[in-house]
């Protein structure tokens, strides 16, 4: 969708916030207990949307450097070995490189988050950072994938069209 470079970093900001956001809102609501309540996730109040806010004005940089150096780029080139441009529908075209991309950014972000919540806020020993990484993926993954797909895909490419004043096709 970005024809320029100027606009792909735009883009990719963009992005970058919605997903950190998206899945602050998610992670601290877990941390904060509200999936163990009655009524899980629907019990959720508006401090949550505040704690999100505070931690994604520092993780959307992570998402924007990693997904810049590796996340989009090897996203791009799993979602090239599945789709055909010139037979598929645009739709499936972007589902299949919103889901490759989140199969490499998933894993890097929570490894982001494994040491620096885990380790380094949370004092947990290094030598439980693989049990601590792959537990972080299996509960992020479903929730990145959703999030992408569904909210910080559609509402990226929605401000983007407004910020360029591109029409839809």
């Amino acid at each position: 969708m970005p024809k320029t470079k100027g606009q792909g970093i735009v883009f990719s900001i963009i992005m970058s916030i919605t997903m950190a956001y998206g899945m602050e809102l998610y992670n601290i609501a877990i941390k904060m207990g509200y999936t163990l309540k009655a009524g899980g996730l629907s019990n959720m109040t508006n401090i949550v949307f505040w704690q999100a806010l505070k931690e994604m004005a520092y993780m959307w940089m992570f998402v924007f450097i990693f997904s810049n150096l590796w996340g989009n780029r090897l996203g791009h080139r799993l979602a090239e070995k599945i789709i055909q441009p010139e037979k598929d529908n645009p739709f499936f075209i972007t589902l299949m490189i919103s889901g490759c991309t989140v199969l490499i950014m998933c894993p890097t972000m929570s490894l982001v988050a494994s040491i620096l919540f885990n380790l380094i806020l949370g004092h947990q020993p290094i030598v439980q950072l693989p049990a601590i990484w792959v537990g972080t993926i299996l509960k992020n993954f479903p929730m990145a994938l959703m999030w992408n797909i569904f909210a910080a895909g559609p509402v990226t490419r929605f401000l983007f069209r407004k910020i360029y004043k591109i029409k839809k096709q």
